[in-house]
């Protein structure tokens, strides 16, 4: 009568691959990076997004003059887009303020930019002199063909979703 050993050990040896290699797969699936959407404000500021990542409005606030500047920037934050219109609004509320403030258009003779041509606006305030964080809803902005009405945000974590 013969033994049966034989036929165990090819069993035996297809367990073992097949566990080694369900576990290699769940390694690899594991140490696989996850991917997100980032954007880099290029002064290190506050991202606005505007629309599905259409544009942005990177916000900048200096404590030490009470100013704070907005930017408009493209889709990935790389390059600044130009509006016609001469200021934007904002409402704000912090614990101590609630209300409007306008930024208005900045020119600026080293990239060439003037009011109703500008992708800077800036509004100086006591309040940016008090305050870190505060609650934003931008009402207005016009960026080439595109309105974006009553965009809510907080600085300084801003309002991307990514």
């Amino acid at each position: 009568m013969k033994a049966r050993r034989p036929a165990l050990v090819p069993c035996l040896a297809c367990l073992l691959l097949s566990i080694a290699t369900a576990s290699c797969s769940r390694l690899v699936v594991e140490n696989k990076p996850i991917l997100t959407h980032q954007h880099h404000a290029p002064h290190e500021g506050t991202a606005v997004v505007l629309g599905k990542e259409q544009y942005h409005l990177e916000l900048v606030c200096d404590a030490t003059d009470g100013t704070l500047t907005a930017y408009v920037l493209d889709s990935e934050m790389d390059n600044f887009i130009r509006l016609a219109q001469p200021n934007i609004i904002l409402s704000i509320k912090t614990a101590d303020y609630v209300g409007t403030l306008t930024l208005h258009a900045i020119a600026n003779t080293a990239t060439g930019e003037k009011i109703g041509d500008t992708s800077e606006f800036q509004v100086k305030d006591e309040l940016f002199k008090k305050t870190s964080a505060f609650d934003g809803i931008l009402k207005l902005i016009t960026v080439k063909n595109s309105s974006f009405i009553e965009v809510s945000f907080n600085f300084p974590r801003g309002n991307d979703q990514d």
